[in-house]
């Protein structure tokens, strides 16, 4: 839960899996919902804690880079400081998660390895499902140890459209 004096600018732009929620603060980007996920934006980021639509840099770059992803330009990215607001533990996974490459997928197994945690792969997929970015910190790569889609916040439909878009817009552009 954010601090009480923390306030969010809040921007909506749509995208092809419906509307997209963004929250930022002077800071940098707090938030990036789809519309599967208002309540859960809602429970952590409170309406009270919000200004109404801002013109925040932060939200501006961030639409634009959501602009460019959709439209297939998967190597758009801007410069946008993230708030991330979680355990250090949680932050450390959400940085990990930042170096899965575009149209590639990793599996919580891995991730905990690679944080020198073997034994936390449950604690990792934990923290990927309270990952408050979506596509900018991209959980949706993220499988079970199988290969197989596993659970996602903004709904396995949108986490199959993630990776698919990644992978055509990969291929495309070879």
């Amino acid at each position: 839960m954010p601090p009480s004096n923390t306030i969010f600018n809040y921007g909506r732009t749509l995208s092809p899996v419906g509307p997209v929620h963004l929250l930022a603060t002077e800071d940098g980007l707090a938030a990036i919902y789809f519309g599967t996920q208002v309540d859960a934006m809602d429970r952590r980021f409170p309406p009270e804690a919000r200004s109404g639509f801002g013109r925040n840099p932060w939200l501006l770059r961030a639409e634009a880079f959501l602009c460019c992803y959709f439209a297939g330009d998967l190597d758009f990215l801007p410069d946008i400081a993230l708030d991330l607001r979680g355990t250090p533990f949680q932050r450390a996974v959400w940085e990990e998660l930042q170096q899965i490459p575009p149209a590639e997928t990793t599996n919580y197994g891995d991730i905990a390895r690679r944080l020198g945690r073997p034994q936390a792969s449950r604690a990792v997929g934990a923290a990927v499902g309270q990952n408050p970015i979506a596509v900018l910190v991209p959980c949706h790569r993220v499988v079970g140890a199988s290969g197989k889609l596993t659970g996602y916040a903004g709904g396995l439909d949108v986490k199959r459209f993630l990776l698919d878009h990644e992978r055509l817009s990969r291929m495309q552009a070879a």
